[in-house]
């Protein structure tokens, strides 16, 4: 089993009878989500991907690689928003280099994100870039028409029309889409763009392992066969129905600290500052699968050491309605040793010869026997190192064990009621066609 899990860190907290009743709570959430005849049923599409996504698919993804690579391009913008970046965006950030735009390696684009955001700043800095490289885009939406990417695709599409002329644009653009309806599905034909499907019964948030991710994965440089396949195994895995199943584990001791003993938020945390896109990828994940009929644990996320520094002392002596889910990686990629120095001012001779990954492996073992006997319950879910096939299981995990978790909370995990509020009051704001009505009266409300 890659993702392995380690509910020790919570034993002083929890009855152990408590716990048996929980699993027995999850084990039944595993049957329903293994049956498919729960909420949100039409949307199981993520299930059986890792095993089923076909090779023309991966070969196709791949094309494009070659084919922009031949052509010289040397960035790409990636436009989407919530689900249609945030796992391109974990993957890019945890296989890099930490440095790889400072050592800026030829042959391999740089992958840059847009659509996130409505910063007048960030577009205009994006343009910046766009001029002074050359540049091709991935645009992922299923209708075209969402505020926050369809701005950035409007000012992305004009840069490279204007550029390189509307013929040579339309291999510059790939669209990843609905497969029969949208706006950007209707200009993809006229465009005669590039384009790859968002299967119906995926919804966004659990969509890293179809071309929504893993086309702008295999154009950052990153082997995405691998990745399908730690995926696959981690899928296998986790069929099994037994209470030793990790994911079954972790939703029943989740939801028993959250039901039981009030623990209202989950702090994601890793020791790796590549991991900190995960915690991104994580809190949508979780917020928006289990954040609805005034349920759900609020999730959040930090990078170790580095936020000891910070929110370390909240964690340690502040309110005691949290508990963590540590991601440790076992093994570091590389090796750096500390060397000696003469005059020992910093006082670190005793570290010398030592892997810095020891230190940083201390440091977790101090901080969790530190926050457990400040009363902050510890759970932690582990991988053997960070690489696509580890990085593939680890979403797969967090899916699986959402949807467990959901049906034991008692929701659906699968939709998403209240993200349409902010929308409905911006577009009257903006004064969008059709929402007169909502104009005048959010106006009145604001005295304007």
């Amino acid at each position: 089993m890659m993702v392995k899990i380690n509910v020790g860190g919570c034993a002083s907290f929890v009855k152990e009878t408590e716990y048996k009743n929980y699993l027995e709570k999850a084990l039944q959430a595993f049957d329903v989500l293994e049956a498919e005849n729960g909420a949100g049923n039409d949307f199981l599409g993520w299930k059986h991907l890792p095993s089923q996504t076909p090779e023309s698919l991966v070969k196709e993804c791949e094309d494009i690689r070659d084919d922009w690579k031949a052509k010289g391009i040397d960035l790409v913008v990636v436009i989407g928003i919530g689900g249609s970046y945030l796992g391109a965006k974990c993957a890019v950030e945890a296989l890099s280099h930490s440095f790889a735009k400072e050592l800026r390696k030829a042959g391999t684009p740089d992958v840059v994100f847009a659509g996130n955001n409505l910063s007048e700043d960030y577009a205009a800095e994006l343009i910046d870039l766009m001029k002074e490289r050359n540049t091709a885009c991935v645009v992922i939406s299923k209708s075209g028409t969402t505020t926050e990417p369809a701005v950035a695709f409007r000012i992305v599409k004009q840069h490279i029309e204007e550029t390189y002329g509307k013929a040579e644009a339309s291999s510059r653009i790939v669209a990843v889409t609905d497969a029969h309806k949208g706006a950007l599905k209707t200009l993809s034909t006229q465009e005669a763009y590039r384009t790859f499907v968002v299967p119906d019964n995926v919804g966004g948030r659990f969509s890293v392992l179809t071309p929504v991710g893993l086309l702008p994965i295999v154009l950052a440089g990153f082997d995405i066969r691998a990745m399908l396949e730690g995926a696959a195994e981690e899928e296998k895995a986790l069929s099994c129905r037994c209470e030793s199943n990790p994911a079954v584990e972790y939703a029943a001791m989740r939801n028993l600290l959250h039901t039981e003993y009030g623990k209202a938020i989950e702090i994601l945390v890793s020791f790796n500052p590549k991991f900190q896109y995960l915690g991104e990828w994580w809190k949508q994940l979780y917020g928006e699968s289990e954040g609805k009929d005034t349920k759900g644990i609020y999730p959040a996320s930090v990078i170790y050491t580095t936020d000891l520094h910070s929110l370390g002392q909240f964690v340690q002596d502040g309110a005691r309605n949290m508990f963590e889910t540590v991601v440790t990686v076992e093994n570091s990629n590389r090796c750096v040793t500390i060397g000696s120095d003469a005059q020992n001012l910093d006082q670190l001779n005793y570290l010398a010869g030592k892997h810095v990954e020891h230190c940083n492996a201390m440091a977790q073992l101090g901080t969790k026997l530190a926050h457990i006997d400040g009363g902050v319950p510890q759970l932690e879910i582990s991988v053997e190192r960070i690489n696509e096939k580890t990085l593939g299981a680890i979403f797969y995990f967090f899916e699986f064990a959402c949807g467990i978790s959901a049906y034991v909370l008692g929701v659906n995990p699968f939709n998403q009621p209240g993200v349409e509020a902010y929308k409905k009051n911006m577009f009257a704001l903006l004064e969008k066609p059709g929402f007169e009505e909502q104009t005048k009266a959010i106006k009145a409300r604001l005295g304007k």
